[in-house]
C-alpha cells in the first residue's frame, strides 16, 4: 500500500486562526502542507472554502459533530446531518468523521448499539451525497468492556463496511490501550490516523473533573511514549496521516514544523 498523505487539523491552529485567518493559513502552507482536516466547517461553509484556496490549501476530511443531536458545535449551533454533508459537499470533502461522542454512551451495550446504528444510517446518506462518513476516538470509548472487548471494538464489530474510522493514537494509548494492536485488528477500516505524540496518560473523560488540554502534555512526534513509527507502519490501509496538537506548551507552529519534519522521514508528504 501507498505511504498515506499528510494533513493539519486545524483545531491545533484554532486560537491563530481567530485572530487572523488568512495569515495563519498562509504560515500553515509555508510549513510544506498541501492538505488540512477542518473543525466545526459547518458555520464557515461560506466563507472557509475560498480561504483554503487562497492559501494553497485543500481539506479532504473534517470533524463535525452529526451524532449527538443534543450536542453544539463550537460555534453554538446544533449540527445536522443534512446540513453537514451540504457543507462539506462546498468544502470538497470526502469523509467527515464525528470526533466526540459522551462518555456516558460507551458504557452500556444498549448504547453503543445505538451510536453504532445512528452511524450506519449517517452512512447510508451520506453514500447518497457521494461522501464517507466516520467516527474519530478519544479515550472514553476504551475504558469499558462489552463481550470480551473494550467498548470502541465492539462498536467497530456493528458498524457498515461503508464508515471509516480515524485512529487519534494519543488517545487511544490514554489507559494503557495499545495503538499497534488496536490498528492491526481494524485493519482496513482505519482511514486516518491522528499522529501525536505526549505522555501515557489516564483517560480524563471519566474522572469527573473538567477536562482541560493543558494537561495532556502533548510533544512534537518522536518526542514522546506513543509509538507512533510502530503504528504507521501497521496502519496497512491508512489514507491520512494528521498532525494534531489538543495543546501545546510553546508556539504551535514550531511543534507543526516539527511534526512534518518527522513525517517526511517516514516517508509521508
Amino acid at each position: 500500500m501507498p505511504a498515506p498523505q499528510m494533513a493539519l487539523q486545524l483545531y491545533s491552529v484554532r486560537h491563530l486562526l481567530e485572530a487572523n485567518e488568512k495569515r495563519t493559513l498562509a504560515q500553515i502552507a509555508a510549513l510544506g502542507l498541501h492538505t488540512v482536516e477542518v473543525y466545526d466547517f459547518v458555520s464557515r461553509a461560506g466563507t472557509l472554502p475560498a480561504a483554503l484556496r487562497e492559501a494553497g490549501l485543500t481539506a479532504r476530511t473534517g470533524h463535525a459533530g452529526f451524532l449527538s443531536p443534543d450536542t453544539s458545535s463550537a460555534s453554538g449551533r446544533v449540527v445536522r446531518l443534512e446540513e453537514t454533508l451540504h457543507a462539506a459537499l462546498a468544502l470538497g470533502l470526502e469523509t467527515v468523521f464525528d470526533p466526540f461522542v459522551a462518555p456516558d454512551r460507551w458504557v452500556h451495550e444498549s448504547d453503543v448499539a445505538a451510536t453504532a446504528d445512528r452511524l450506519n444510517q449517517a452512512a447510508e446518506a451520506a453514500a447518497a451525497h457521494g461522501l464517507a462518513v466516520g467516527y474519530h476516538n478519544h479515550s472514553q470509548e476504551f475504558v469499558h468492556e462489552i463481550k470480551g472487548v473494550s467498548a470502541f471494538e465492539h462498536f467497530a464489530g456493528l458498524l457498515d463496511p461503508r464508515v471509516k474510522l480515524e485512529i487519534d493514537l494519543y488517545w487511544a494509548a490514554a489507559g494503557g490501550n495499545d495503538p499497534v494492536s488496536l490498528v492491526e485488528r481494524l485493519g482496513s477500516r482505519v482511514e486516518a490516523l491522528h499522529v501525536k505524540d505526549g505522555a501515557v496518560i489516564d483517560d480524563p473523560f471519566f474522572s469527573g473533573a473538567p477536562f482541560d488540554p493543558a494537561d495532556t502534555g502533548q510533544v512534537a512526534p518522536g518526542q514522546g511514549q506513543i509509538p507512533l513509527d510502530a503504528s504507521l507502519s501497521a496502519a496497512h490501509h491508512a489514507r491520512w496521516a494528521v498532525i494534531e496538537f489538543d495543546y501545546y506548551d510553546g508556539d504551535v507552529l514550531d511543534g507543526i514544523e516539527a511534526a512534518v519534519r518527522y513525517l517526511h522521514t517516514k516517508g509521508i508528504r
